[in-house]
Parts: C-alpha cells; structure tokens; sequence
C-alpha cells in the first residue's frame, strides 16, 4: 500500500491500475510484457513490491498532472500493469488461502483458482460470461478493504439471461438483468481489442446486478448459476422510451430518491429525496470549450499545461433527445445519447440516496481543426454568493471564491480558467438551506463559474502545444491494427443535495467506498460443494466491533521484519458535522482479535522517525498576527500500552509499528 493513497489516486484515477489506459489515454499495456526494468523478487513469491516502485515512480510532477509525453505515459502505464498482474497473482493466494477450509486438520484442502476481471471496467470478464454446464456455478469472493461494512449493488457482465444467485448460507439474492447500452458495447468490443489483440468471443446483452453485504476487512461469498425452468431467477428489467410516456414528466427511482425528467425535452428537471424532504429543480448538460489556438491575438494557445478557452459551446442533439428508462427492483437506469460522442447512463439505486452518472465521451470531433475541452454542468437554483469548495488531495475541503484571493487584489484575465481548481474527491456549493455535492471517480478540473452550478471539465482534445515543455499535441489516439481514433473515456460522477450541514456525512464515507472499491474474485465450481468446503464469509477484525465510521484504515501492510505498518486517519475536519467531528477512539486489540500486541510504536507520517523523537526537533513557528491560543492544534494523546487505545482529533493521521507476540501469532 502508498503512504499517501490520497495522492496516489492522482495516477490511479479511483479506479485499479489497469483503468489507466482508458481513462488517461496511454497506450494499453501489452498484455504479455517484456520482462520489467527493474529486479524481480522471484523467491519470495508474488508480492506488491513492483506495483508499488511503479506507484512511487508515478508520483512524479508530469505523471501526477498528465504533463508528460506519450511514450513516457505508456510507459508509466507500463509498470503499473507489470505490478499490478504481480498484485494480482498475491490477492488470487491469499483469497484461496482465507477460503480453504481448516476444520479437518491433516486432510488437503480445496484450493481455488481465482481469477480477477482487469477490464470489468469496460465490461470484459471472461469468468463472468463463461457458460456455466453440468451443474456448474460461479463463485464470487467480494472483498471490502474498509473498516466498515458495506451494503452495495455489485454488477457483472452475464452472458445468460437465466441465472439466479444465492448468497453464502444458501439463500437466493434478489437480483437484476439490465441490458447493455451501444456506447458500452463499443467501448468494450474496441478496447479489448486495443489490449488484447482480439475481439471478445462472447456477445454480451445483460449486466447482472445484485444486492452484496460485505464485513469490514473481510469478504462475503456469492454463486451464480443457472436457474432451473420452474424456480426463480433473475429479473429482466423492463425497458421503455420517453416516447411511450403518456404524461410530461417521467420519475425515475424507487427509494428516497427520485429524479424527474421532461419527457418532451429528455433532460433532468428536479431532484427530490422523500426522506428529508429535499426538492430541488436541477439541470445537467454537457458542452465544450474550444481552445485558443496560439494564433490570435493571445498567443497562449491551451494544451497540456495550459487551460486557455476561446468560446464556450453546448452540446445539443441534432433531435430530441429520447430517453431509455429502465426499471428494475434494485435500480433504475436513464439511457441518454447527447451526441454521437457523448452519451450518458444516470443509475438511481433503491438504497442509495444519491444518482450515479456514467459518462461516455469520445471520440472528441476535430474535423473542424477546433480542439476542444469538454465539460459537464449541474444548475440549482441555490444562492452561493461565488463560494465553492474543492478538496485537498481528498482531505481538507478549501473555501473558494469566484474571481477573489485572500492574499492579494486578484486581477482577472482568465476568467474561466482562473476560477478552475484540482477536484481529486469531491466539489459542493452551499447557501443559507441547501448544499449540492458532486463526488468523481478519477482527478478532475473543476469549478463555479455561476451561482448555484457547478462545472467539471471531464475529457479534452487538442490540436496546438502549448509551449510549454512537453512539445507535443494533447491529442491522444487509440490505435487497433493500424485504424487509429481519438481516446474515448468511460468515467463517473455522484450527484446528491443534502439540507445545509448534513452533507458532510455523505461525501466522506462515500468518498471512501469510490476510492476503495470492492475487489471481485472469481471461480467455477459446484456450487453446493464450495458453500460446504470452504470459508464463505470473514472479517479481519472483532465481529463484536463496530469500527468509527469517521475513521479510515490508510495503510495496513506487514514489514519483513514481521512488524505491521498502521496508518489511521480521521475523515472529518473541525465543525464539519455535529456527530463525527469529534474526538474518536480505535481498539488496537479489537483490530488484532486474533493476535496478541506486544509493543507499539507511534512514528511519523512517512514513518521513518519516532514521534517522540522527531517532536523534540520540531520547530515552534509564530503565526504573526495571530493569538497564541490560536496556534494549538488539537491532537489525540499518547497510546497506553494496557489499554491500547489510539485516539484522534479531526483531519489528524496517525502512523505506527506495531509488533506482536510471536508465539501468540504462530499459534492462534
């Protein structure tokens, strides 16, 4: 794991490794390497150690900001991918380790073959759509990587429409088929193809999507399989256009939430929770910014470093636009086709209280010699007075004003540009009632450039440098066998409007689960057997314990030396919310139930000097013009070795070594 994932997900984009050709544009990685530039620790096993020399290496400024050329993007892309097959191969032991059972000593144990789908992020999974005979079933291992449990709808590509899933103590989960949008299916035939050098052998028509419980640290065991003639299977969404609407609005969701669409314009009208009350008129649109060319009277031209419109220009259908609304009893979906390049799928699930919007864009025109940086726009009706707030590499949330510095008398020249901010975790505007979140699933520029709205700019092709240092176009292509086209980008973004106050909750433990997805392992076996003969369900802490929902495990890593790395960190800054702005306690011994603590050591962030030891180097700087009072910043106390007790204050991080009894841990 990174020290600072927070700023690893500048290269990894939220998604694995393997999303980085797709949504950044470097070439694919072959999919058979040569062997990496670097040692390999052959003897010890597959381990993480070259996914995250490769991780390190892409912390680097042009990597981070997207400023480098393209050989040296593919082959940043290069090395995630060797390490995160290496990773792969680690995850696929330890997964079969932990579901091997150990209740008959001295017998062999079933050991699984887990195979994980790196392209499930433009619908690829071969395990997935493998057609299951003789009374085979697929396993599904889902692990959470938080601290606390989850309740989510997993979705996988299915090749058969007669399916059912029953979870790990045998009982049939509630499930969904939903068929597959054109946009997917192009994204998906083209870049498989782009990393594989073949087409897919199978025509997929459905996502099987299905409600998944998970424990903190640990996984739960699903089965697909057939389902018989006279039992239950799976449900078949139902399917209709705008046009068959017989009324002037259409209402899309079953929960707490509910998004109303015009159906004569086909676009998003309000927004409307029933459990707080919350209503909203709320707009979407989409549209682009041509960028200056370096050939007029500025001679900045916008390219990689540079962010430099001309004119803005929205993105509107040649017709109407008709929406396909598909219904189902865990989500409903609202098909949107914009543009020939751009489209959309805006998912509303029945537990969730927020939309999830699904972006499809490109290949981005340039026909008309015009290149183009492409946004997407929410209007509200709220009163923001110019102040928005962006994240801080996903920690602090800063205070943003339109056109203002609190430092100097701002001159405005750019007054587009100059208002964009880096969005790593989330953007929200606020006014005396309500407040508007958006949550991305990769870095994104991001701004308010009209009260009550706000604007991410989402994919952008150019056709001028910038001259700036890179020397080249920012003018990605994919190229399969020799047909090449600009990059195509499949990404997210989470949409919700809270009352004043109460969204805080909201981005940071949903911001946690984006960064942190659930990882998907899969096998084919009997179903009945694997149920009977291994481990289904496990937690990695004290089933008794219910971890802090405001504090989240950042590193949790074994040294060689036996020593385990714990990085802890508090979600929330001071006077966020009312309830978890507080001072929070984590039990060491309910972390470890299964390990006896001897010592622990509390250390600096990066983990190379003792606290203790570094405080009595640190310097006391004076603020001038500030009170002394003001200068104190609040943090938790020191760990008692007996109780074993870490406290911390809001936005602290605390790290430490923490060594185990050995004979304890050999024989538990």
């Amino acid at each position: 794991m990174t020290s600072c994932p927070w700023l690893a997900r500048l290269v990894v984009f939220g998604p694995p490794p393997y999303a980085l050709p797709l949504t950044t544009g470097s070439v694919p990685p072959d999919p058979s390497p040569a062997p990496p530039p670097w040692p390999v620790d052959v003897a010890g096993g597959p381990n993480t150690n070259a996914l995250a020399d490769a991780l390190a290496i892409a912390q680097h400024h042009d990597a981070v900001s997207g400023t480098e050329r393209q050989h040296v993007a593919a082959d940043y892309a290069l090395r995630i991918s060797i390490g995160y097959t290496e990773a792969e191969k680690l995850v696929a032991s330890s997964l079969a380790f932990l579901t091997a059972s150990r209740s008959s000593v001295g017998q062999e144990k079933a050991v699984a073959n887990f195979q994980q789908c790196p392209l499930l992020n433009i619908s690829y999974c071969p395990p997935s759509e493998a057609v299951l005979f003789d009374g085979k079933s697929l396993v599904v291992v889902i692990y959470n990587p938080l601290g606390w449990k989850r309740e989510e709808v997993v979705r996988i590509p299915v090749s058969s429409e007669k399916v059912i899933v029953k979870d790990s103590g045998g009982r049939t989960v509630e499930s969904q088929l939903l068929p597959l949008s054109n946009a997917t299916l192009r994204i998906r035939n083209r870049y498989v193809k782009a990393y594989l050098g073949k087409a897919p052998s199978e025509t997929l028509k459905y996502w099987l999507a299905f409600s998944a419980s998970v424990p903190p640290l640990g996984f739960s065991t699903y089965t697909v399989s057939i389902a018989k003639p006279t039992g239950p299977s799976s449900t078949i969404s139902m399917v209709y256009t705008s046009e068959d609407s017989t009324s002037n609005s259409i209402e899309v969701g079953q929960g707490n939430l509910r998004l109303l669409y015009s159906a004569d314009e086909g676009k998003l009208t309000h927004y409307v929770n029933n459990r707080n009350k919350v209503t909203a008129s709320t707009e979407q649109s989409y549209s682009y910014y041509s960028g200056n060319d370096g050939t007029d009277k500025d001679p900045q031209a916008s390219g990689a470093y540079v962010f430099r419109p001309n004119d803005t220009f929205s993105i509107n259908s040649e017709s109407q636009v008709q929406l396909t609304i598909v219904r189902g009893p865990l989500l409903d979906e609202v098909h949107q086709q914009l543009s020939p390049w751009v489209s959309q799928i805006t998912r509303v699930y029945k537990g969730k209280e927020h939309a999830e919007l699904e972006f499809t864009i490109g290949p981005i025109p340039i026909d008309d010699g015009i290149g183009k940086e492409i946004t997407t726009r929410i209007t509200t009706s709220l009163k923001t007075n110019k102040t928005f707030y962006t994240d801080s590499n996903g920690r602090d949330f800063i205070k943003r004003i339109r056109d203002f510095r609190t430092d100097w008398d701002l001159q405005v020249n750019q007054p587009v540009a100059g208002n964009y901010y880096p969005v790593n975790l989330g953007i929200y505007v606020q006014d005396d009632n309500a407040e508007l979140s958006l949550l991305v699933d990769r870095s994104v520029g991001g701004s308010s450039l009209v009260d009550g709205q706000i604007e991410l700019m989402l994919h952008r092709r150019l056709l001028h440098d910038d001259v700036r240092g890179v020397g080249e176009v920012l003018n990605e292509t994919v190229c399969v066998q020799n047909e090449c086209e600009g990059l195509t980008i499949q990404g997210k973004f989470y949409l919700r409007i809270d009352h004043l106050g109460e969204g805080a909750k909201w981005r940071r433990s949903v911001g946690q689960e984006i960064y942190s997805p659930l990882l998907l392992a899969f096998a084919e076996q009997d179903g009945d057997n694997w149920m009977n003969s291994h481990v289904s369900t496990f937690s990695g802490i004290d089933s008794f314990y219910n971890f802090p929902s405001n504090i989240a495990i950042i590193t949790l890593q074994e040294l060689e030396n036996g020593q385990v790395l714990l990085r802890l960190a508090h979600l929330y800054e001071t006077g966020e919310d009312k309830d978890y702005s507080v001072l929070t306690s984590v039990e060491l011994k309910k972390l470890f139930p299964n390990k006896k603590i001897s010592k622990v050591t509390e250390m600096n962030l990066s983990a190379n000097q003792e606290r203790a030891t570094m405080e009595k180097k640190r310097l006391a700087w004076k603020v001038e013009g500030s009170a002394e009072e003001e200068t104190k910043v609040v943090r938790g106390g020191p760990v008692d070795p007996a109780t074993l007790v870490v406290e911390l204050a809001p936005m602290e991080i605390r790290t430490f070594f923490i060594d185990f009894d050995r004979i304890k841990m050999f024989g538990s």
